[in-house]
């Protein structure tokens, strides 16, 4: 059995991390319209959760990996 590099697990690690990042953007913006005067701030939190992501994505595209066949079901309870 041929043992993982750090590169082979980024290239697993990312597509979750990056799954992960979008749920949490969509739900600071679902909560976001609740939060009266922080809104904006719940909202720009959002769009650099999304920026944070584009990064990681090009990590990934660097790395040779893919968000295809990416398949992880994971909810927050709230």
């Amino acid at each position: 059995m041929a043992t993982m590099t750090g590169r082979d697990k980024l290239r697993v690690l990312l597509p979750h991390w990056i799954e992960h990042n979008a749920e949490h953007a969509a739900e600071f913006r679902r909560w976001a319209e609740q939060a009266g005067e922080a809104e904006a701030d719940i909202q720009v939190a959002a769009t650099q959760m999304e920026a944070a992501n584009e990064a990681l994505a090009a990590a990934l595209e660097k790395l040779g990996g893919s968000m295809e066949n990416h398949d992880h079901a994971h909810e927050h309870d709230c």
